[in-house]
Order: C-alpha cells, then sequence, then structure tokens
C-alpha cells in the first residue's frame, strides 16, 4: 500500500519541479505573457527586470526540488517544501492587491500552498519513520 503515496508525492514533486523551471523559463523568453498568466501586469517600458527576478527565483526552485527529489533527499525536500510556501503565500497577496486582479489568476498560488503543505508534510512524516522504524 505505501507504494502508491509514495509513487504520488514522487509525480507531484515531479510536476511541480517541471512546472516551476517552465515558469521560470517563460519569464525568460516571453516576459509579458509570462507576467500576465502570473496575474498582474506592470508598465515597464520595456525594463523586464521584475520579470527576469521571477523567472531565476522559479528557475532554481524547480530545480532544486528536481535536484533533491532524484537524490532522494526526502527529508531536505520536505524542509524545501514547507519553508518555500512563503513565497506562493506572497505571490497571492501581490496578486489580490493588484487592481485588477482576476480571481482565476490566484487559483495556482493556492494550489502551490497546498502542495508545499501536503508534500512537504508527507516527506517529513515519512523520513522521521524511516529513520524511527531502522533504529529498532
Amino acid at each position: 500500500m505505501q507504494k502508491i503515496p509514495q509513487k504520488t508525492a514522487f509525480t507531484l514533486s515531479l510536476i511541480t519541479g517541471l512546472t516551476l523551471i517552465f515558469i521560470g523559463i517563460r519569464f525568460f523568453v516571453m516576459p509579458l505573457v509570462a507576467e500576465t498568466a502570473f496575474g498582474i501586469h506592470t508598465h515597464t517600458g520595456g525594463d523586464y527586470s521584475f520579470q527576469y527576478i521571477k523567472g531565476i527565483r522559479d528557475l532554481f526552485c524547480g530545480v532544486i526540488l528536481l535536484l533533491l527529489l532524484f537524490t532522494r533527499q526526502y527529508k531536505a525536500l520536505g524542509l524545501i517544501l514547507l519553508v518555500s510556501i512563503m513565497i506562493p503565500a506572497a505571490d497571492f497577496g501581490v496578486v489580490i492587491s493588484h487592481p485588477d486582479f482576476e480571481a482565476a489568476k490566484l487559483f495556482p498560488h493556492v494550489i502551490a500552498v497546498l502542495l508545499g503543505l501536503g508534500l512537504g508534510s508527507y516527506y517529513l512524516i515519512n523520513t522521521s519513520k524511516k529513520k524511527d522504524h531502522v533504529a529498532l
């Protein structure tokens, strides 16, 4: 029975990491499209500094998640997922405070918080159980 939760957590973590890499790259390649998908519209006058900062942040986070996942550093992955909840939570705040926000643009940020909570908790709980089990 343990295989299904493990596979589910692995798959969701993989999808999360790959999605973050995609989003990060998109902020570099198509900054205005990515910004709109994020949920805000800024008038930059051709200066895409915000978009590039957002892009490298997401790219880095996605790479870190995949590195920890593929090197089986599950406790570290769980900690990173839980701590990183502050990023989509802050993003949610940025989007909702934007004057012309769309409610639909909030869902990805809420989903990211829920994934971080669920997956982070799963990895921490299950790495703790393995240590306790091995010690017996």
